[in-house]
């Protein structure tokens, strides 16, 4: 064989080798450049915990399942920041410690922005406005402007049970019972335990649909600037996020329509 015959078969291999060499970058760097797209494309997960004992805002179903108005916000929420949304049911009294032990990401559960949480935790903007109203037996004679020498029910850690703590409690003869849920307030309300209970408007008609005969609200709505929102860990940027998904939802309706559809407004 020639000189320049092995010459050109050496250069022939070298070529088809580098060739190779090169399509296997090529392949390789594809398979980098999907991955990463892939995983920029894929959803995260947002882990939200709810009380699930606080209808119409959030309840447990038969089949424990969690619904009522704070899921409905928080999967709208979670649909338009294109994320996956994990919902946990967790006691009220556990729900802040649980944010902050990073059980959770963020807690949708009718929690009011009060100056002490605020110490602890980020609030969103708001995204419902409560007023606080007497519930009680109609004929009992209850007076929101005379209350004297009764036993008044409420929900622990709860902006009415604070107020009933500051404005009630052993004065005129008066006494405060505060209970883990309003389940249970309602419930001593129902057998005569307690003359009274301080809730949430939405709460108190919530459960005067189940309960008509014999009680009802009484005297004027309360309106304490009871703003409800999302609490994030403290300096976490999921709150702006948030923000913007919320703007989002109430620029295009879908938190009006969420509202009607629990609240019946």
């Amino acid at each position: 064989m020639s000189t320049s015959r092995l010459l050109w078969s050496s250069m022939t291999i070298t070529a088809a080798l580098a060739l190779s060499a090169c399509s296997q970058s090529n392949e390789a760097g594809d398979a980098e450049t999907n991955a990463d797209t892939a995983a920029g494309t894929a959803s995260k997960t947002l882990r939200i915990a709810t009380e699930g004992a606080y209808p119409p805002f959030n309840y447990t179903n038969a089949d424990g399942s969690l619904a009522g108005y704070d899921v409905d916000v928080a999967n709208a929420l979670c649909a338009q920041m294109q994320a996956d949304c994990e919902i946990v049911a967790q006691d009220w009294d556990g729900i802040i410690p649980g944010l902050l032990a990073q059980k959770y990401d963020a807690v949708v559960a009718g929690m009011s922005i009060t100056p002490e949480r605020q110490e602890k935790v980020d609030f969103t903007e708001p995204y419902f406005a409560n007023t606080m109203v007497w519930l009680t037996n109609t004929d009992s004679g209850f007076d929101p402007n005379a209350i004297q020498n009764l036993t008044l029910g409420g929900q622990r850690s709860t902006t009415p049970g604070a107020y009933l703590q500051e404005n009630y409690k052993g004065k005129e003869g008066n006494t405060v019972q505060l209970y883990d849920n309003y389940d249970n307030a309602y419930l001593d309300l129902k057998s005569g335990r307690s003359d009274a209970v301080l809730a949430e408007k939405v709460s108190a008609k919530s459960w005067l649909t189940d309960n008509p005969e014999g009680f009802g609200i009484v005297g004027d709505e309360i309106d304490n600037d009871d703003n409800i929102a999302i609490a994030v860990r403290k300096g976490d940027p999921l709150r702006d996020e948030f923000n913007q998904a919320l703007s989002e939802i109430r620029s295009n309706g879908e938190l009006a329509r969420l509202e009607q559809a629990n609240f019946d407004q």
